[in-house]
């Protein structure tokens, strides 16, 4: 496993976090077993993953807490991150989506995150949060100055009660605002070989103020998986719903991953593990998170973190990667 620090805080993590995302369960991850949760957490501890990323709304609660109960008598060998901004808890807000029953709005005020980052606290079982995101940035009707957000978030890092601040989902203006109050040093957004948007709007200048790019859905909604195949069936629902790689353009996605197949063949790797390389490749400022909710998943994450590429494999990959892009675009 290789490790690197979180933005310029000296904080070393793994290359690869554990997405906790899948372990909260809930219509989204039904078949989520907490037994099964806590030994692919243990698997990951095992294989030296030691960043472990969750937020409340994943299961409403529940990652956290199996995730907390998975990291008991370990909690000094980890560094955990999770999230604010998601709420539920009133009608204070701008309405998001529904999931679960639960009506959730987008709410970055003082009060809010106030209470949830205590809620994050209990469910962990820890005094203490490594990295905390706010997860979407706020939006009309109710929007909270970005000031104000930050003015709260250092108030909680002076406490003590978070470590570190992130922004996930955010634009280059807002990461701007945060480093105006010296009150980030990691960045959540999508990345992966089939949307790279974020490797020249925003990680350049990531590099250029010594912040980290935590990279999440590196498998494109499971499309780089490898599982797929010309004849799989795949219902477009959850967050493939209005995905056009799982519509329109699946078949020339499939074409895509065979050409990524070729090469992962010649290196002796697996495509999810070639995909997790090559985000690591492209920057020492990247963070791959990888979803895993059963021990069999994480060895495709250590894979990938543990395979160096060859000079050029990169161009390579994003030859492929420009051409399918012209694919779709065209069709």
């Amino acid at each position: 496993m290789r490790y690197r620090e979180i933005g310029h805080s000296g904080k070393q993590a793994s290359a690869v976090t554990f997405g906790a995302m899948g372990i909260g369960g809930g219509f989204r991850y039904p078949d989520a077993d907490d037994e099964v949760s806590i030994a692919a957490v243990h698997a990951a501890l095992d294989a030296g993953i030691t960043t472990f990323d969750s937020a409340p709304v994943y299961g409403f609660g529940h990652s956290e807490e199996v995730l907390g109960r998975a990291l008991a008598g370990r909690r000094d060998d980890v560094v955990i991150s999770t999230k604010c901004g998601l709420w539920w808890g009133d009608d204070e807000g701008s309405y998001r989506f529904t999931w679960d029953g639960h009506e959730v709005k987008r709410n970055l005020s003082p009060r809010t995150i106030r209470i949830e980052v205590e809620e994050s606290l209990r469910r962990l079982g820890t005094d203490h949060i490594d990295v905390y995101y706010t997860h979407n940035p706020a939006m009309p009707p109710f929007v909270t100055p970005i000031e104000d957000t930050i003015e709260v978030l250092l108030e909680l890092r002076d406490q003590g009660k978070i470590l570190e601040i992130g922004a996930s989902n955010c634009p280059r203006s807002d990461v701007e605002e945060y480093l105006a109050r010296d009150a980030i040093q990691i960045v959540q957004r999508k990345f992966s070989l089939l949307d790279r948007g974020v490797r020249t709007e925003l990680l350049p200048f990531l590099e250029e103020q010594q912040l980290s790019l935590h990279a999440y859905s590196p498998l494109g909604n499971g499309l780089l998986s490898g599982r797929f195949s010309a004849t799989s069936e795949v219902e477009p629902t959850g967050s493939r719903d209005a995905d056009p790689l799982f519509g329109e353009h699946f078949r020339r996605s499939l074409a895509f991953v065979d050409e990524l197949r070729a090469v992962a063949d010649e290196l002796g790797a697996t495509v999810p593990a070639l995909s997790i390389a090559y985000l690591l490749a492209v920057s020492d400022r990247v963070n791959v998170i990888a979803g895993i909710r059963k021990p069999s998943h994480v060895a495709d994450a250590v894979a990938g973190a543990e395979l160096e590429l060859p000079g050029g494999t990169v161009e390579r990959l994003d030859a492929l990667a420009d051409a399918f892009d012209a694919d779709t675009r065209s069709a």
